[in-house]
């Protein structure tokens, strides 16, 4: 027996076309408006960024950053308008400069905008051939900026040439003995991280400068003890200025 083939009623297939038809207009209609929103956000004169108009373009969060390199960032955009700025591209480019540790980017109605930075935390001074700069706990080095005045001290055993994660390797030597050492690191003036396992302090003891070799542990109890016997010290290496601390049981002084 031959099977009948069911065709679905023709009315049915009109209400099909008229819908899909009607969904095609409604998208064609979105596509259409849309357009012509992006056209007049990016022509309209009220939405322009004027070079001229105070606080069109707000930089907040600087203290030590230079305010010029910011600017140079969105020289571009003065006289286009707001929302034209390729936001994402504007604050990669804020990361990129050194005393930036984090960026935001907003726009705010009508035509201004907004740039609120997150400086970097310098925690230290290194010295270099080239000259002295700073550096932060990510291991980031830093121009000091001009006319202020940083009471860190010197993190030695830091090369120019050597990767940013082996600089921030050094820092945290470094951080580790002030946090070990408490109200005591206030009188050290330099960590050398040369040897991460093999650390070394200088520091002012009445009022003399001596260098301790502190090893890799311990750091607060051996140099607790040398500040201790430091008079005994001094009777019995009244010229020494260098002293091994990394047996806990003596304190050997190096002429």
């Amino acid at each position: 027996m031959a099977r009948e083939s069911k065709k679905a009623p023709s009315g049915i297939r009109w209400r099909l076309w008229f819908a899909l038809a009607g969904l095609a207009v409604v998208c064609a209609s979105t596509a259409i408006a849309g357009r012509k929103v992006r056209e007049f956000a990016l022509t309209d004169p009220q939405f322009i960024l004027s070079r001229y108009q105070k606080d069109s373009l707000t930089i907040e969060g600087l203290h030590y950053t230079s305010r010029q390199k910011v600017l140079r960032v969105f020289t571009g955009d003065f006289e286009h308008s707001v929302f034209s700025v390729p936001m994402a591209e504007r604050r990669r480019r804020l990361l990129a400069i050194d005393w930036v540790e984090d960026a935001a980017v907003s726009r705010v109605w009508p035509d201004r905008l907004v740039v609120r930075i997150h400086e970097r935390t310098p925690v230290a001074f290194v010295f270099f051939r080239s000259g002295v700069l700073l550096i932060d706990s990510r291991g980031v080095l830093l121009d000091p900026p001009p006319q202020a005045q940083f009471a860190f001290p010197v993190l030695s055993g830091v090369r120019e040439d050597e990767t940013e994660s082996r600089r921030r390797e050094r820092v945290r030597c470094l951080l580790r003995v002030q946090e070990e050492l408490g109200n005591l690191a206030k009188d050290v003036s330099e960590v050398n991280a040369a040897d991460s396992d093999n650390l070394r302090i200088v520091a002012q003891v009445e009022r003399n400068t001596v260098e301790l070799i502190l090893g890799d542990n311990n750091f607060v109890r051996r140099y607790q003890n040398f500040l201790n016997h430091y008079a005994e010290i001094q009777k019995r290496s009244p010229g020494a200025k260098v002293f091994d601390l990394r047996l806990d049981d003596r304190i050997t002084a190096e002429e």
